[in-house]
């Protein structure tokens, strides 16, 4: 747990708090029903939740034609906050489609992705083995799908563009120095590959580097130590020696990477949260994918979900309500006696949303 920047004021006043649901495909229809419940069961430490069910994915696409439809666009924007649950994208090139949490993170300037891991200790207050956070940019990197094929003396040739800006590298930066403020050993670490890509990740180290010195700025993260870390090394590194690393900002394409990677780290992606967060709105999204190999049969993890609620509500300025999801979590999980399957477990997806609820 630690403080996140506050992106709409928590007022006392406020009567409800609208949320937009896309479960979209596979597992999401089963997750994120179960964090539903749970921001139900919160009580008075939020307001009383207003959910908004809409609609995106692979499934959405082949209906419609389109994987995002303008609705559910224009009915975010009226939403104080959302939870995504996960998207079927082929691996194989489809005319006319195009992930629509990509294009989400987009229309809504969602340029932060945001995925803490931590290992639950053995005991409550011992300090975990692992307990980093991955801040990725989510707008820029190769994820622009600027590519192109093209024939050549040498066959069929792919190109993709990459891009990287200062503006984006800036933000992401900034994000990384204020969650880092917020957490005990106050470390900023910068994943890049500068020393073959000196041009574009170039640009991205060299912007974060000189954040503490913008006059705007004004001293405000003196206290943040950074380091920086190659990131073939700083995968070799995550796995031998998690514990030397606090905040790692990275592009996209490494954030993607590095915090699916991490996830091992903790027993499952069925356990490791994320927020997409921009200046005025975040939407919680579990780090796994739509699994469609266990879609249906209840056995999905609905921990990744849930505590990407706790996350949201983090970013909306409800610290108190987070507490508990997460305390609740971390009791079910360190008493071990309702798991699913990919943590080696046999309970259901409603055998542990209900051990959650029972520790609320």
């Amino acid at each position: 747990m630690f403080r996140m920047p506050v992106r709409r004021m928590a007022t006392a006043a406020r009567q409800s708090l609208k949320i937009g649901l896309i479960p979209a495909d596979g597992i999401g229809k089963e997750v994120i029903p179960a964090a539903k419940k749970v921001l139900e069961a919160i009580g008075s430490d939020i307001p009383k939740p207003e959910f908004v069910p809409l609609l995106a994915g692979w499934e959405v696409f082949m209906h419609s034609g389109t994987a995002l439809p303008e609705e559910t666009v224009q009915a975010l924007k009226e939403c104080d906050g959302a939870l995504f649950g996960a998207v079927s994208s082929p691996s194989r090139r489809v005319t006319g489609y195009s992930s629509p949490i990509v294009a989400l993170r987009k229309e809504l300037d969602l340029y932060a992705n945001v995925r803490p891991v931590v290992s639950v200790a053995a005991n409550p207050g011992d300090k975990p083995d692992v307990d980093l956070v991955v801040v990725r940019e989510n707008t820029e990197c190769l994820y622009v799908k600027q590519e192109q094929m093209i024939t050549t003396d040498n066959g069929r040739e792919a190109r993709a563009t990459r891009l990287i800006t200062e503006r984006a590298s800036r933000r992401i930066g900034k994000m990384a120095f204020e969650i880092a403020l917020g957490r005990p050993r106050k470390q900023v670490t910068i994943i890049h590959k500068s020393n073959v890509l000196s041009v574009t990740d170039g640009l991205f180290r060299e912007t974060i580097r000189a954040i503490p010195n913008l006059p705007e700025v004004n001293g405000r993260y003196d206290s943040v130590k950074i380091e920086e870390q190659i990131v073939d090394s700083a995968v070799y590194r995550l796995f031998r020696e998690p514990q030397i690393y606090d905040v790692m900002v990275a592009p996209n394409l490494y954030g993607d990477i590095l915090s699916d990677a991490a996830a091992a780290l903790v027993g499952s992606l069925g356990l490791v949260p994320s927020v997409n967060a921009g200046d005025k709105f975040v939407m919680g999204e579990p780090v796994h994918g739509s699994a469609p190999d266990i879609e249906g049969k209840g056995i999905a993890n609905p921990l990744a979900a849930i505590r990407s609620s706790a996350l949201m509500l983090r970013f909306l300025g409800y610290p108190a309500g987070a507490d508990r999801i997460d305390l609740a979590v971390d009791q079910v999980i360190r008493e071990g006696e309702v798991l699913t399957p990919d943590l080696g477990g046999k309970s259901s997806t409603q055998d542990v949303l209900d051990a959650v609820l029972k520790k609320l």
